[in-house]
């Protein structure tokens, strides 16, 4: 284990692990040159597929093509979340901006 790491790979593997670093990478890189003109959605599923392939393969000894399939599967479900997450945390936002108006 790494002492005080911010993720590790076996976070990254879970559910609540790779949404939150979904969503924080997602909005960190969206504005990129490149990333830009792809939409959002698209972008968290890909950032979503990587995260979860990549600690599959540091986490799993026995990789499978069923196993990086069941990541691209489960990446759907991440990439939903992180989005559904960011539009929870925005409409909050925009409607203490309303209230305060």
């Amino acid at each position: 284990m790494i002492p005080d790491a911010f993720f590790t790979w076996d976070q990254l593997g879970s559910y609540a692990g790779a949404t939150m670093a979904v969503l924080i990478i997602t909005q960190f890189t969206k504005e990129l040159p490149g990333i830009k003109v792809i939409p959002t959605r698209l972008w968290a599923y890909i950032v979503s597929a990587v995260i979860l392939v990549l600690a599959t393969i540091f986490t799993v000894d026995n990789i499978t093509p069923s196993v990086i399939l069941l990541c691209l599967i489960n990446a759907v479900i991440v990439a939903m979340a992180a989005i559904g997450g960011y539009h929870t945390v925005a409409d909050i936002k925009n409607k203490e901006v309303e209230d305060n108006a």
